[in-house]
């Protein structure tokens, strides 16, 4: 077979395709080459008259077309990394060309004075301005997070002062490149935000890094204490309904409390009338009257007291839409993961919680909107609602399988095709997500659970999402019934076709006592409530091995 030019027109109708010989300065010779011999094959495939009788011109037909095919894949993957090492190659000229020319740029003693008396200048301007951030800080910091007390860390206290210099520093340092050149490096900080957070109230910076040091030191996961700047004023009980014997507590808990400690209480109007029809002694007990005034609880109460069990403590934090007082839960209750006190030594522990400080554990909570289809925009929302354990999203009373959209930060994640959606807190964890399939994670661990309920699939398994994302889950126009969301148990809502729940974590948490510390507290929940990992203990006069 001689060797002769090949006329054939691409895919996109551009000229006649030739074996090139020489070489081109560009660097893409070869990619060129294998792209015009695959050209070459298929033309000779389509020029070539093929029998089909003859089985051996056929086989080699088919080889043409897969070495044509591989042929082209090469091509097209060379070509793309030498563009990429091309383009990698232009940008680190670039930097090297503008770092000697600022290296080269000199400066007279005139302006080198004039460099000290501004960095004097700005010295004295950001001296006055870590004093003036420090008073505002202080001023307002029973606007930000747990009214009038301290979070400490290690039994060490965080000075805001300190805090607000770390902010102000900037470092900048060089290392020495393999060239010789030197590379300036500028310092950075890392910050931690809440998304949606207009005032920025909740932002915090971290620390700043030099020389690629980059360390978790302020998202660390230390024990939390906390400690009372000032003795406590004002307590907040509240009880398990319909329970005779945590009346009878309540009532001997609030006389001693008032006589031996000359607190203020705060109680439900049900438990205010309970006590009223008890005995009249219990005239100097408050309580509010309607809603606007529980807006405002959390300025008036220092600490809440829980009487019963989880579902108590969920009761009480719903109470709180913005800022969560200090929660001390006593079990009285058949299950309690957040209850980790006994009624029976109520008087120690509340002496030694009144004396400070204490271990505590943040549980954070998720913020849920409704987005109806009907609403103009997304602003035309209902009432946010606050959840501590979990939202559902469920078939109802649907005979079909819920059809659920998923969405993380715009992202599209799946398409939930079962009995439903449960979206938990790490404090949910070792609720309805646990009795679903779910993970059990620690309460301190920020994120969010993102866990299927009986999901018409093999392969769909449970996440574990970071605490900073959004997740929105939307009834497609397509569904065939709607989806029923519920919120810690309560507040039933219908979404029909349309109809979004945008999910995220809310800058609130809620603070509970811990009777040792977080982790022990969680271990103990999870062995005592539910026998966690609890068999027998093999033999150890059984076989074994030599």
């Amino acid at each position: 077979m001689t060797t002769r030019k090949l006329n054939s027109t691409d895919s996109h109708g551009n000229g006649e395709a030739s074996l090139p010989c020489s070489r081109p300065d560009n660097g893409f010779s070869d990619s060129l080459t294998l792209f015009h011999s695959e050209k070459a094959v298929q033309e000779l495939l389509q020029q070539t008259p093929i029998q089909h009788t003859d089985d051996h011109l056929i086989e080699f037909s088919e080889a043409l077309r897969t070495v044509a095919k591989a042929l082209k894949q090469a091509a097209e993957g060379k070509a793309f990394a030498q563009a990429e090492a091309a383009e990698w190659k232009r940008r680190f000229e670039l930097e090297r060309a503008q770092n000697q020319q600022l290296q080269h740029k000199g400066k007279s003693p005139g302006e080198c004075n004039g460099d000290i008396n501004t960095q004097q200048m700005e010295n004295s301007t950001n001296q006055h301005m870590l004093r003036n951030e420090a008073n505002e800080q202080s001023e307002n910091c029973c606007t930000n997070g747990l009214c009038s007390h301290e979070i400490l860390h290690d039994g060490e206290t965080d000075s805001h002062a300190k805090a607000v210099q770390n902010k102000m520093m900037r470092k900048v340092h060089s290392i020495t490149c393999l060239d010789g050149n030197q590379l300036v490096l500028a310092s950075f900080k890392l910050s931690w935000w809440c998304k949606g957070d207009i005032s920025d109230q909740h932002k915090h910076d971290i620390v700043s890094f030099e020389r690629g040091n980059i360390t978790a030191a302020g998202r660390s996961s230390k024990q939390i204490s906390l400690k009372w700047e000032s003795s406590p004023q004002t307590v907040l009980v509240m009880t398990k309904p319909n329970s005779t014997s945590v009346q009878i507590l309540c009532a001997d808990m609030i006389r001693w409390m008032k006589e031996h400690k000359k607190l203020n209480i705060y109680v439900e109007p049900r438990v205010m009338g309970e006590l009223l029809s008890e005995s009249s002694y219990f005239n100097f007990v408050q309580t509010w009257k309607d809603e606007k005034e529980i807006l405002s609880l959390h300025t008036k109460v220092d600490l809440v007291v829980t009487l019963g069990g989880d579902g108590t403590v969920l009761w009480a934090a719903s109470m709180f839409k913005g800022p969560v007082p200090p929660i001390v839960s006593f079990s009285l209750g058949s299950l309690g993961f957040m209850t980790p006190f006994h009624s029976e030594q109520y008087r120690d522990c509340l002496d030694s919680i009144l004396k400070g400080p204490i271990s505590i554990t943040l549980r954070h909570r998720m913020q849920c909107h409704v987005i109806r289809d009907a609403a103009k925009n997304e602003y035309e929302t209902e009432e946010p609602i606050l959840v501590l354990n979990e939202v559902t999203i469920d078939r109802g009373i649907s005979s079909f399988l819920a059809n659920l959209e998923c969405y993380c930060d715009n992202s599209f994640v799946t398409r939930v095709q079962g009995d439903g959606l449960i979206l938990s807190t790490t404090s949910g964890s070792t609720a309805y997500s646990l009795g679903a399939g779910g993970s059990m994670v620690h309460p301190q661990v920020p994120g969010i659970l993102f866990t299927p309920i009986c999901p018409h699939s093999l392969s769909f398994r449970p996440l574990i999402l970071p605490e900073h994302v959004t997740i929105r889950v939307q009834v497609p126009f397509n569904s065939r019934s709607p989806a029923w969301a519920s919120f810690d148990g309560k507040h039933r809502k219908q979404l029909a076709a349309g109809d979004a729940l945008v999910c995220s974590m809310a800058p609130w948490p809620v603070p509970t006592a811990c009777q040792i510390d977080s982790t022990s507290d969680f271990l103990r929940s999870i062995h005592d409530g539910l026998h966690w990992n609890l068999r027998k203990t093999q033999s150890v006069d059984g076989p074994r091995d030599l």
